[in-house]
């Protein structure tokens, strides 16, 4: 066997050796004709796992509640509701005796609160001032109609619909 440091390779270290630079530079060029698409491929196949990274039936992200907000929420019936009000009343009147304060009329305050709730919105609940600016907003979106060429909208029925879709009512 040999000594120095060729004794630890197998072959012959010597074709390496005798390379020119021209002929390394070569052997490196060919290296990487070959090893560039064999990685883009690698990189390609690899693009579903990075987009699946993090994802999973044990993620955090899963745990987010779906929303939907096309579907109006469900109707509460009248006689459930106003049960659950007396008894959320009860225990709050409950724990004002145990603090030594004044007790609550819960069918009163029932009766308030169902009332208040059941009550629509009306034309004159609605702030006079945003009910302005809506309005003007209308008035301006008719003035873009009208320079468009289309035709334009009533004024006041348009406002309502404005304020029944900011507001929530139907």
């Amino acid at each position: 066997m040999k000594a120095g440091p060729t004794a630890l390779y197998p072959g012959s270290m010597d074709v390496a050796w005798a390379m020119t630079p021209t002929e390394k530079g070569a052997v490196l060029v060919l290296i990487c004709a070959v090893a560039a698409p064999i990685a883009g491929f690698m990189f390609a196949r690899a693009h579903d796992a990075w987009s699946s990274l993090g994802k999973g039936p044990f993620s955090i992200g899963s745990e987010e509640p779906q929303r939907k907000r096309s579907d109006p929420p469900a109707r509460v019936d009248p006689a459930i509701q106003a049960a659950e009000v007396r008894q959320m009343l009860q225990a709050k009147s409950e724990r004002q005796q145990r603090r030594g304060e004044a007790a609550l009329d819960v069918e009163a305050e029932a009766d308030r609160l169902l009332a208040a709730a059941e009550a629509p919105a009306a034309r004159e609940a609605i702030d006079a001032e945003l009910r302005a600016e809506v309005r003007q907003l209308v008035v301006a979106r008719n003035e873009r109609r009208l320079r468009q060429g289309l035709e334009p909208l009533d004024v006041e029925a348009e406002t309502d619909r404005q304020l029944a879709d900011f507001i929530g009512s139907p």
